[in-house]
């Protein structure tokens, strides 16, 4: 379980945006997999009680499925990222077919910014893609999706190596949503007890 973005990939992949260079304890949360109108409104009401600002990345099938939860996102003052259209992996998909689906997503999903599915992107779509977007990455991977891990687990992964600029990412998804439930809100009142905002991408 890698929960810390490894040195060797930044190295490898620097024109990709780890984590934010800031002065301030602030923090870049991020939900990735939604909008899912079974967990993204808890989501957001949980944010909302700590005045916390996020940055979601949209899978775009999810966005035409639920139009109404991604507005609440939107009216949340939340930022969006594209996530593709059908949640592609870039190491398994001919990259015609790659750009044809991120590109179908941007459709509806107003956004500069792109979040690779499972992390994984290929140096040529990344060439490709870096013209049109910002690639983000994660400083912090909670596992809230894996199944095989406690929920107490999952708090410890999201905290652990945390600092002012991490990107940190959970997931607003089914699968997800017992660690995260337990994970979030703690997350949440660890930080705002250490002076910490949080802040979009």
């Amino acid at each position: 379980m890698i929960v810390k973005s490894p040195y060797i990939l930044r190295k490898l992949a620097p024109s990709l945006v780890w984590d934010i260079e800031t002065t301030k304890n602030e923090i870049f949360l991020t939900f990735d997999d939604g909008p899912n109108p079974n967990i993204t409104p808890w989501v957001l009401n949980c944010l909302d009680s700590y005045n916390a600002k996020a940055t979601f990345f949209c899978v775009g099938e999810n966005v035409c499925k639920y139009p109404q939860t991604f507005k609440s996102i939107l009216n949340g003052g939340h930022s969006v990222g594209n996530h593709s259209y059908n949640h592609l992996n870039g190491w398994k998909t001919p990259n015609y077919n790659y750009y044809e689906n991120i590109n179908k997503a941007r459709d509806i999903i107003n956004s500069t910014l792109f979040r690779p599915p499972y992390g994984r992107i290929t140096p040529l779509q990344i060439r490709k893609l870096k013209r049109e977007y910002s690639i983000i990455m994660w400083s912090i991977l909670s596992y809230d999706f894996d199944e095989n891990i406690s929920k107490e687990q999952c708090y410890n992964n999201s905290i652990i190596s945390a600092k002012p600029g991490s990107i940190v990412v959970f997931h607003d998804n089914l699968k997800s949503s017992i660690n995260l439930k337990y994970a979030l809100p703690l997350f949440l009142d660890y930080f705002s007890n250490l002076g910490y905002s949080f802040k979009p991408l």
